[in-house]
Parts: structure tokens; sequence; C-alpha cells
């Protein structure tokens, strides 16, 4: 099976509900259009619903950083795109971006997120069937670039 590289989301829309009084999608829900790529993205890496269910393993997000580069509208149809930029035996690092289907940049993400035995719920090794599809992800991603946004840090610049 060919891993695309990067990972991109079947198409969504902007729900009617999302848009915030300014009448744009409200900040929350740049997240949720996030959070569905990255399902469909750990479905293919072998976690999602079924895994959960029958495994009792998930993945849990540790730490987000958004950017907001373009606001949407209610008429937008997006696409979400995933890549994989590093991992080990607990941890993904992961790097998102939905783009309008026109191709323009709306918002950026970058994802640590952990994962977990849910009897615990503590963290986990993935186990090894799990860990061979992550890295054939991690393979098949680490022929693109490092993303200019990712590593960004939140700071005011001082003159």
């Amino acid at each position: 099976m060919s891993i695309p590289a990067p990972f991109v989301s079947k198409p969504m829309d902007i729900e009617k509900d999302w848009i915030d009084y300014n009448g744009h999608l409200n900040m929350a829900f740049y997240n949720v259009l996030f959070d569905r790529c990255s399902d469909e993205a750990f479905e293919a890496m072998g976690m999602g619903l079924d895994y959960v269910k029958q495994r009792r393993l998930t993945i849990y997000t540790a730490e987000v950083h958004v950017c907001y580069v373009q606001e949407l509208h209610l008429d937008h149809k997006v696409q979400v795109s995933f890549q994989l930029i590093d991992h080990d035996e607990k941890r993904l690092r992961a790097y998102q971006e939905i783009r309008h289907v026109d191709g323009w940049l709306a918002a950026t993400s970058e994802t640590l997120s952990l994962h977990v035995d849910m009897s615990g719920p503590k963290v986990a090794p993935f186990p090894a069937d799990v860990m061979a599809k992550v890295e054939a992800m991690r393979a098949a991603h680490s022929v693109l670039p490092m993303p200019e946004r990712a590593g960004r840090s939140i700071g005011i610049k001082r003159k």
C-alpha cells in the first residue's frame, strides 16, 4: 500500500454552527478540522476506533500550536494535510495545514501526541504491528522538507 506524503484528508465543509459573531470560522473549529484529519491519519496507521474498542489503546493530544493564517467562511471547502515529522516508541509529532480547496493556506498546527493505554490511563509504547505502520508513514513523510512553520514558539519581539 502506498502512503501519501503528506497524508491528505477528504474534502470537508465548514458547518453553519461553527461560524462565530465575527462572521468567520471560530478558532475552536479549526482544531476540529485538524482533529478530523488526524483521525484519518491515525486510522491509516492502525489506530482508529476499532483499535480503541478492541485493544483499549488510543492517542491523546499533549500539546498543540495553531497559527491562524487566513479566515475561513461558511461557503468554504477545505482539505487538511498531516505530515508525521517525528516519533518515538510512545509519541508522535505531526504538522498539519488546512488549505482551501483552491489551494490557499488557512491555518497550520503542530501537535505532540501520546500513545495511551486506557486501562491506566498511562502513556505506553506502540505495539509492534502499529509501530511498523508509524515507521512506514514516517519513512514516506521523511522525503518532505521540514515545514517552515514547524517548531515555532510564541513571543513578543522587542526592539
